[in-house]
């Protein structure tokens, strides 16, 4: 099995052990076209919000397959939330950020118009690039055969970022990734954010579950400006390591030291 299948209604079909559930659509054609699967192999479906069945192919015809569940999971969302704010940058390498990021297990990204962000989204952009987005995370899920599929924000900008920041409660921090920070991550106080959660339903920052942000700065960095902006509104500046990594890299190795403190790996 080298991919999990998404059907988002799947909590209201038949799931249960012993019974057949039916994958149609594009993910069907994908399923079979794609991936090949044959009548005797075993996959698994997902509806993206932590529920999985795993079991055997029954019945494969043209663009619909049947599957026999074999074992049905639910599973919690992790807590505390990981969230990546993630600063636009130009050709791939927001979208290489976010697709990582989704593989180690983020619980949403959020798009960030920074000062120093290259790639510029207007009000028409901005629609396609979550939509963009929307389908790099899900793809992302499918591979890494997660149960969560991280829910995309919509574009916000520093003053909306500051707000966000300002909104937080002990439950919630926010950290700037700055490389000239006196702060190293792995030196940061993790331990209030612990806690038990549940399904994530969206990137509504307004969420009261413990959660984590992570600001990401574009390829020019986080300016001076943004950080005393974000840092008056309670974000606070870490940094990995003595090394400067690029945009795409550094949020997803920050998410990689955050799994191994929460005990996720």
């Amino acid at each position: 099995m080298s991919s999990l299948f998404l059907r988002a209604d799947l909590a209201l079909a038949p799931h249960e052990v012993g019974e057949v559930v039916t994958l149609s659509g594009d993910e069907a054609r994908h399923a079979v076209t794609v991936n090949r699967l044959r009548v005797g192999e075993h996959t698994a479906l997902g509806d993206g919000n932590g529920l999985v069945v795993h079991g055997v192919v029954v019945r494969v015809e043209g663009k619909e397959l049947d599957i026999a569940v074999e074992r049905s999971e639910v599973h919690e969302a992790p807590t505390p939330r990981l969230v990546l704010v993630q600063a636009l940058a130009k050709g791939d390498r927001d979208e290489l950020a976010i697709q990582a990021a989704t593989e180690l297990g983020v619980a949403a990204v959020v798009p960030w118009q920074a000062e120093r962000s290259v790639s510029r989204w207007n009000e028409q952009k901005a629609a396609k690039g979550v939509e963009r987005w929307s389908t790099i995370v899900r793809e992302a899920a499918k591979q890494s055969i997660r149960p969560f599929v991280p829910a995309v924000g919509d574009l916000v900008d520093t003053t909306a970022l500051a707000a966000v920041a300002r909104e937080g409660g002990e439950g919630r921090r926010m950290l700037l990734l700055e490389p000239s920070a006196e702060m190293r991550l792995t030196e940061l106080a993790l331990e209030p954010l612990r806690g038990t959660g549940g399904p994530v339903t969206s990137a509504d920052e307004s969420n009261t579950e413990p959660t984590v942000l992570l600001v990401v700065g574009p390829e020019g960095g986080i300016s001076p400006r943004e950080l005393e902006l974000l840092g008056e509104a309670g974000a606070v500046a870490v940094r990995l390591g003595d090394e400067v990594l690029r945009t795409s890299t550094a949020g997803p190795a920050a998410l990689a030291v955050l799994n191994a403190a929460f005990g996720r790996w």
